[in-house]
């Protein structure tokens, strides 16, 4: 095993849990668990500590917030108290709000299910990036985000590691090429890795 592989199998060792598993999400390609994804990403979308991000998905997802059908039907005021068991403070009253209208354009445009807007996008990573931005709060960051983990079960999105997860693959010694870090871990650990250059970045 070369010393970039090395690095690598302990960084997944070390930090290789996805952001979507810290909220307690099994991701699949099914509507739910995307959707939950697409709230995830949405509450890391402000400047706010990702392990406050995963603990208001939690609460919206224990609440019982799990689809678009779900959070559009709950009260505003109910999302805002979710999101404050959370601590997620200053941004509540406004993600609430961005929660509903995401909520709803999902609903409206794609009939709930994020798969139809894969559809859409026919393959084309950018085409997948723009669409995700047309969600409320969701920009490019956000989208590298919903795109750094859907890449497990959406392969065509293979390699996605952001900006964050390259800077941080360069001060370890590893390659900063996406290519070229995707060949050091199988592509199922795709997500994991890039989840972990991430954290270790924040470190």
């Amino acid at each position: 095993m070369s010393g970039a592989a090395e690095t690598a199998a302990r960084l997944l060792r070390e930090h290789g849990r996805t952001y979507a598993q810290e909220a307690g999400i099994a991701l699949r390609d099914k509507p739910a668990p995307l959707y939950q994804l697409l709230v995830l990403t949405l509450l890391c979308s402000t400047r706010i500590r990702a392990d406050i991000a995963a603990a208001a998905a939690r609460e919206l997802f224990r609440a019982g917030l799990r689809t678009p059908q779900a959070m559009t039907g709950a009260d505003w005021q109910d999302r805002v108290d979710a999101l404050g068991r959370a601590h997620y403070v200053r941004y509540d009253e406004s993600t609430a709000t961005a929660l509903g209208r995401g909520a709803d354009l999902l609903l409206e445009r794609w009939r709930g299910d994020l798969r139809r807007l894969r559809a859409e996008a026919d393959g084309d990573t950018a085409e997948v990036h723009r669409l995700l931005r047309e969600f409320p709060r969701i920009g490019p960051v956000g989208a590298d985000i919903f795109c750094r983990e859907a890449q497990g079960v959406w392969p065509e999105l293979r390699p996605s590691f952001d900006q964050r997860a390259r800077a941080s693959a360069a001060a370890l010694g590893l390659p900063d090429e996406p290519e070229r870090l995707a060949a050091l871990v199988p592509g199922p650990e795709l997500p994991a890795l890039a989840a972990a250059l991430v954290r270790v970045g924040h470190s």
